[in-house]
């Protein structure tokens, strides 16, 4: 057994396999440009297209915007939104202060009958944004902030008429060809209740 070192020698195969490894990588890069040169031949080539598919993309994003914008002077006393925001078979899912679920609330007319209900027990009760809704694909949520005059005549309520109340809730909608068809709402009762002396 030697105890010389040796140096190795390259067989021819080395250099054509160092090509090839070479070439993989070359291939995959003018593949990848052709592809992207392909995707840029089928996009707006002028700037007129450009823009009529960005204002497009931007109509899309802006119609749930303008949907919640509708729903929030709905429940300000604007119940002429109502038809045209919300779906003939809207649905209500929702912890009622009279102990319903909310499933009887349907369609147009039964939100604006409840949403009157609502707005007869406190007289000029507004609404506000607290936090900027979150939109999901047909799915959108809002935070918000209710601030109104009690009217009297809750049950149960100590509080004299004319006492300002203020409390809190999210509503999380569903939408469905531009229009909303369903509703979830938490409302913090508890707040509303106890202003109210009614607990």
């Amino acid at each position: 057994m030697s105890a010389t070192p040796t140096t190795p020698t390259a067989s021819p195969a080395t250099p054509r396999r160092h090509r090839a490894r070479l070439l993989v990588p070359a291939a995959i890069a003018v593949l990848a440009f052709t592809a992207t040169t392909a995707a840029a031949d089928t996009s707006p080539t002028t700037a007129a297209e450009r823009t009529a598919t960005a204002h497009d993309r931007g109509a899309a994003e802006q119609k749930p915007k303008a949907m919640l914008d509708a729903w929030l002077r709905l429940w300000n006393g604007d119940v002429a939104q109502a038809p045209g925001i919300i779906s003939p078979g809207f649905r209500v899912h929702a912890a009622l202060l009279d102990g319903g679920d909310g499933s009887s609330i349907r369609g147009v007319d039964g939100l604006v009958a409840w949403i009157g209900q609502t707005r007869a027990a406190f007289r000029d009760l507004r609404f506000t944004i607290e936090v900027p809704p979150l939109v999901d694909g047909r799915y959108a949520s809002v935070r918000w902030t209710a601030t109104g005059t009690y009217a009297g005549g809750f049950p149960g309520a100590k509080a004299q008429p004319g006492t300002v109340v203020t409390f809190t809730g999210t509503d999380t909608l569903r939408m469905r060809d531009g229009r909303f068809a369903e509703y979830w709402v938490n409302t913090d009762t508890l707040s509303l209740l106890t202003q109210l002396q009614a607990l």
